[in-house]
């Protein structure tokens, strides 16, 4: 199968929900205080900035590295992120939407911080610390693994469908860590030690063929937005 010229994922830039998760997290809270559904939650004004400064960034690439497709979580934020970046784009690239590049889903643990897990859902603590992070699954979410086998589907079709082409990827944390693990064939125990620093809001992973097989290029490559703020590094694997 041929490969890709180029594959970059960026993770969307601040949303609400990472501003209320922070906010939470730092005054001990149990819930983070949003009533906005996961698949919704949009940018914040931070966001929006950082998402319109990648974009220039991206323009002013040589054109034989600026991405020919861009490929979007359906997700509100990471949506958001895609057409303000490629609104800078010149001429513009397409925009495709992929559910299969969206969050992990937590099921019964959404929008709690993890005083909020120990103290409503002490079980499920319990059954993570037994199983692990990589093959806990919340009631009605997805482990890691679940997230794994649709970035693996989504991945061949990639490869398939767009071989030669530059495919930029705008989606989430955990989509980043875990193609990390599906196209480095990482150990499990290698993403967990990786997981353990969380990423930047608009921080850019890219791989590149060597020898005919994707290599990384760069991991969480802040730099096109860093100079507007600290940006909001709140974990949602």
């Amino acid at each position: 199968m041929d490969e890709l010229a180029w594959l970059g994922v960026l993770r969307h830039g601040q949303s609400i929900g990472n501003v209320a998760a922070d906010r939470a997290e730092a005054l001990g809270g149990e819930l983070v205080d949003i009533d906005v559904p996961d698949p919704d939650v949009p940018l914040s004004e931070l966001g929006v900035d950082q998402a319109t400064a990648v974009g220039r960034w991206l323009a002013e690439l040589p054109a034989d590295r600026r991405p020919t497709l861009v490929i979007s979580s359906t997700y509100r934020r990471a949506a958001q992120t895609a057409e303000l970046a490629v609104a800078q784009f010149t001429p513009p690239v397409p925009i495709h939407l992929d559910e299969r590049i969206r969050d992990r889903e937590l099921g019964i643990l959404d929008r709690l911080t993890a005083a909020g897990v120990t103290a409503r859902w002490p079980q499920e603590q319990q059954r993570r610390q037994f199983l692990g992070n990589f093959y806990y699954r919340p009631p009605g979410g997805e482990s890691w693994a679940d997230v794994a086998l649709r970035l693996r589907a989504a991945l061949t079709d990639l490869r398939r469908e767009h071989a030669g082409q530059r495919v930029l990827l705008v989606a989430h944390e955990a989509v980043i860590l875990l193609l990390r693990y599906i196209i480095e064939e990482l150990p499990v125990q290698h993403l967990l030690e990786i997981a353990r620093r969380p990423l930047s809001n608009t921080g850019l992973t890219s791989w590149q063929p060597v020898d005919g097989r994707l290599r990384l290029a760069g991991f969480d490559d802040d730099s096109a937005a860093r100079e507007l703020a600290e940006p909001t590094r709140q974990s949602h694997v």
